[in-house]
Order: C-alpha cells, then sequence, then structure tokens
C-alpha cells in the first residue's frame, strides 16, 4: 500500500510519498530524490523498499519552492531541475529529511537515509547532521562537505565512467571518509540505477548495489 501524506517542516507543508510493508516492518528508509523530483520513478523506488520490509517515505524535496512539480529526463528538465535544487539548498533539504525521519522514529522505527544524484548529497548530509545511517548513489555534489565526520555508517555507489564524478573524486571520499563502504562499479557511468532511462541503467550495476543496500539497511536498521 502506498499513497501520498503530508509533512509539516519549518518551510511549509511538503507532500511526501509512503509505502509500507506487507508485513512487519524492518526500519524504516527515507528515499531522497534526482534533481526531477519525487516522481513516478522515485516512488517505485521507495515501493520496492516496502516489498523488502521497509516503510519507505520519499518526501517531495521540492514543494517549499516548485509544489508538486515532476519533471522530465530532458535538457529542459534537467536545466529546471538544476535551479529548484539551487533555489531550495542543502539546509531546507535537510531540515524535510530532519522531520520526515523525527515523524518514522516517533512510531519505534529506525531510521535510515537513501539517496540518488543530488538525493545522494542530501543522503550523506542526513548521515554527518541528522545521525542516519545513509546510502548515497552517485551524489555529485558531496564535495564541499567531505570535512564533516560521519555520525553513523555510510555507503557510497559510484559509476566509474560517470563523468561528473571523476576518479580523482571517488579518491577524495576516500580520503576524507575513511569509515565509509565505497563501491565502484566498472564500466558504468551516471544514473545507473534509474531503470526508466536506458541510457544511463546499468542493470547488472543496479542489481548489485541494490542488494548490497539492503544488506547495508539489514545491518544497520533491524
Amino acid at each position: 500500500m502506498a499513497h501520498w501524506i503530508h509533512l509539516e517542516t519549518p518551510h511549509g507543508p511538503v507532500r511526501a510519498w509512503r509505502a509500507e510493508p506487507s508485513g512487519p516492518s524492518h526500519g524504516a528508509v527515507i528515499v531522497l530524490q534526482e534533481i526531477f523530483g519525487a516522481n513516478a520513478h522515485i516512488r517505485a523506488v521507495a515501493q520496492r523498499f516496502a516489498a523488502a520490509g521497509y516503510v519507505a517515505l520519499a518526501p517531495a524535496l521540492y514543494d517549499p519552492v516548485a509544489p508538486g512539480i515532476e519533471l522530465d529526463y530532458d535538457e529542459a528538465g534537467t536545466q529546471r531541475g538544476v535551479a529548484l535544487r539551487n533555489e531550495l539548498g542543502f539546509d531546507r533539504a535537510v531540515d524535510i529529511v530532519s522531520v520526515a525521519a523525527g515523524s518514522l522514529a516517533a512510531e519505534g522505527l529506525r531510521v535510515g537515509a537513501v539517496g540518488f544524484c543530488w538525493g545522494g548529497s542530501v543522503a550523506f548530509l542526513a548521515n554527518t547532521r541528522l545521525g542516519l545511517p545513509a546510502v548515497s548513489y552517485y551524489g555529485a555534489r558531496t564535495v564541499p562537505f567531505l570535512d564533516e565526520p560521519l555520525r553513523a555508517p555510510m555507503m557510497f555507489h559510484f559509476g566509474q565512467t560517470d563523468s561528473s564524478i571523476p576518479a580523482e573524486v571517488i579518491e577524495l571520499h576516500r580520503q576524507k571518509q575513511p569509515r565509509a563502504s565505497i563501491q565502484v562499479y566498472a564500466g558504468v557511468g551516471h544514473a545507473f540505477n534509474r531503470d526508466v532511462d536506458n541510457h544511463a541503467y546499468d542493470a547488472d550495476a543496479a542489481a548489485t548495489a541494490g542488494a548490497m543496500t539492503l544488506a547495508f539497511f539489514e545491518e544497520n536498521l533491524r
């Protein structure tokens, strides 16, 4: 079962797609969007976590600046997503994650975060600033924050040929965050988990990263 709920945040009401497991919950996972919004793909990702036994919550992070927006995976959508990402900023995004995490913790659930692209960098900040176990998929805007210390277990997934996260940036993650688990997938580019995008999706890398992510939450949320 999945449906929209509303979160009351310091920046106004924010919708969040909530997906429920069919049986007992193993914990809760906050699913953090790419720059394209909490769209059908992100909602489907949330529902996969629910199928694996987690309450999954995907907040529509852009609601404070552009309520209800979902963008296409084209040049216009990318440009609009970058503008909205910059307008919202990381601090407000983390505030929204904090409210989402608090609402789930109030239900007695252990909470983690997983994010993709821009959301991957938000997931990192959910770890360093909120103390959530977190998984970051190809977060290309994390570098300015890499000196922030981890407060919980952390996992990074990177594509080896991702031009937005070159090898020296991956190495910087290793140097700055030696406690984190860092996974790199050979011959794979950016957005390899986006299965609605034939140009980016890599089924093998997505399956491997997905299994490792579930094992990470199995270890850290139960």
